[in-house]
């Protein structure tokens, strides 16, 4: 067996997690994709549709297609931004908050059953190397350019 790298043990982890969410998904009538959209949407006031993208790491354009299909599905609304006569914030429906209640549960669960075989320690040094990984990314201290 090769060497497992950082890269392979996040892709393959994070790809195994994308699965079970939409196999569980399924069983609500929803995706992976529109159950974390539901759960970034502020479920009292609404979020600018502009901040969403960012905050989910998306990009405009997949961000539309999901907030295209889950407002057909009746999950949410789009209202003029009274702070911003040009923008849009995007509010949940009743609809919408049942399901963002449930793709809550089901992140929740998750996070339950990790809890349960993973000790506090281990978990700590999880995320203290998650956040070494995304600072140095953010600081731009893996590619380092120079010049010639």
């Amino acid at each position: 067996m090769k060497d497992l790298t950082i890269d392979y043990a996040l892709r393959a982890t994070w790809q195994a997690v994308i699965k079970m969410y939409n196999e569980e998904a399924k069983n609500y009538g929803v995706t992976m994709a529109i159950g974390f959209t539901l759960l970034s949407i502020d479920p009292k006031g609404g979020t600018p549709s502009t901040a969403l993208g960012p905050k989910m790491g998306m990009e405009a354009t997949s961000l539309s297609r999901i907030l295209k299909n889950i407002e057909e599905r009746g999950y949410i609304q789009r209202k003029p931004n009274p702070n911003d006569g040009r923008g849009v914030l995007i509010h949940l429906t009743p609809l919408g908050l049942e399901k963002r209640k449930e793709s809550k549960d089901v992140v929740l669960r998750f996070n339950d059953v990790v809890k349960e075989h993973v000790s506090d320690g281990d978990l700590a040094g999880f995320f203290k190397t998650m956040e070494v990984i995304n600072k140095l990314i953010s600081d731009k201290k893996v590619y380092i350019k120079t010049t010639k």
